[in-house]
């Protein structure tokens, strides 16, 4: 049979001692209604964060103001709701969650820069042209992705992944998004820096000194850091400490510069070519086909992130190439609802999977609850989203560190 059945080796199941220790809640188990729907909320706020830096990177190079950066952060949690319920229930069915990618930045720069718009004199005219580009782009690109997944030709590739091969992938995945920590971090360093330190003390070290059976600040550490680093810059803002500082400075510290409440609606719904029906450049289409490649290995490690802090048994490759293919899905929604850049199988939420010790796929699907509700309420989901950006890089400094972490269990769950 392991001669002539090689294609069912990959629905072969694995033994139950590949389960791993110290995960307190495994994929298929479920904390309490409040801790689960508090995790959700948590890996909500984390995923945010990208959400917001992204999108306040490429909305103003398009054109846009703050009115089109509020629409497409709620577009862009919409759609990420959407794309996480869909690879929990049909994809991988790993906890996951479905987020925006920094490798499609370079891509949707190039096009928002491009001399072709500078017939367009109104700045919301260009915005609506420049992102009417990157959606026929992404809808192209997704076609790639899904062919690349569900036509097998991941599954062979994966079948090489062993835990050496592995290694190398989970290190790039977790440390190569360090730009996005510590220099986002030294932007303002009077908040960045006391982040860092409450969410390592209040992860690492409270736990030991109250021997918390429930390990509440372990569990709950981004929460308390962010609630109480928050506030402090509410107190530095009130205080005039950043009145005299450089604009760049207040944009960074300051608790009262994003321009998102004010600009986003209380009520909205985001729907398909809402800028307009897409347009196709072969040239642009190259550029996010190459970004989605590197999305597709960047979500990889990732999934086998996921899956050792989950508890879950190795993934066949079948089960990874079918979670790439719903990739595309989702590249192919960020295309028709206009999110300005494509998705990938977040990071940072696997570093907190790690951090918490809770790999449960219904919080995971709660936290996509939450996205959707914060997407439609955008008053209420912008208020979270004027959280200083410095304040989300220091969580991130810690969780992509807790996905580097992640390579002892990888032997492990081979070598058990």
């Amino acid at each position: 049979m392991a001669a002539g059945g090689g294609k069912s080796d990959d629905f072969q199941p694995f033994p139950v001692k590949d389960q791993l220790p110290g995960v307190d809640f495994c994929l298929s188990s479920t904390p309490s209604w409040p801790e689960a729907v508090l995790l959700g909320f948590q890996h909500y706020l984390v995923m945010l964060g990208t959400t917001v830096i992204i999108s306040s990177i490429i909305v103003p190079l398009m054109g846009g103001g703050n009115v089109e950066k509020a629409d497409v952060i709620n577009t862009v949690l919409f759609v990420a709701g959407i794309n996480t319920l869909l690879q929990t229930l049909f994809g991988s069915r790993l906890p996951v969650v479905i987020g925006s990618s920094y490798a499609f930045i370079i891509p949707t720069i190039s096009i928002a820069l491009s001399r072709r718009y500078s017939i367009f004199v109104d700045p919301h005219r260009r915005f609506k042209a420049s992102m009417r580009d990157v959606q026929g782009s992404l809808i192209v690109a997704s076609f790639f992705t899904m062919v690349i997944g569900f036509f097998g030709f991941w599954r062979i590739i994966s079948r090489f992944f062993s835990p050496l091969a592995a290694i190398p992938l989970v290190i790039l995945t977790g440390l190569g998004l360090y730009a996005q920590g510590f220099p986002q971090l030294a932007r303002c360093i009077e908040i960045g820096l006391p982040a860092l330190v409450a969410v390592v003390f209040l992860s690492q070290y409270v736990p030991h000194f109250l021997k918390s059976r429930r390990g509440i600040f372990e569990r709950f550490a981004i929460l308390f850091s962010v609630a109480i680093i928050w506030a402090f810059a509410e107190i530095l803002t009130a205080a005039g400490a950043y009145d005299n500082r450089a604009p760049q400075t207040q944009f960074s510290c300051r608790t009262d510069r994003s321009g998102l409440i004010s600009a986003a609606p209380w009520i909205r719904f985001p729907y398909p070519f809402q800028w307009g029906r897409p347009r196709f450049n072969a040239g642009d289409a190259v550029a996010v086909i190459a970004a989605s490649f590197v999305a597709i290995i960047e979500s990889t490690g990732t999934f086998i992130t996921a899956s050792r802090y989950a508890s879950a048994t190795p993934m066949p490759p079948s089960v990874l190439s079918r979670g790439v293919g719903w990739l595309g899905v989702g590249l192919l929604l960020d295309g028709f609802f206009g999110t300005g850049s494509g998705s990938t199988a977040s990071v940072e939420n696997a570093g907190l999977l790690g951090l918490t010790r809770v790999g449960s796929r219904t919080v995971i699907q709660i936290s996509a609850l939450f996205m959707l509700f914060f997407s439609v309420l955008g008053k209420f989901g912008a208020v979270l989203a004027s959280i200083p950006l410095p304040i989300m890089a220091a969580l991130y400094c810690v969780l992509f560190a807790y996905v580097g972490m992640c390579i002892p269990f990888i032997f492990l769950g081979k070598h058990n």
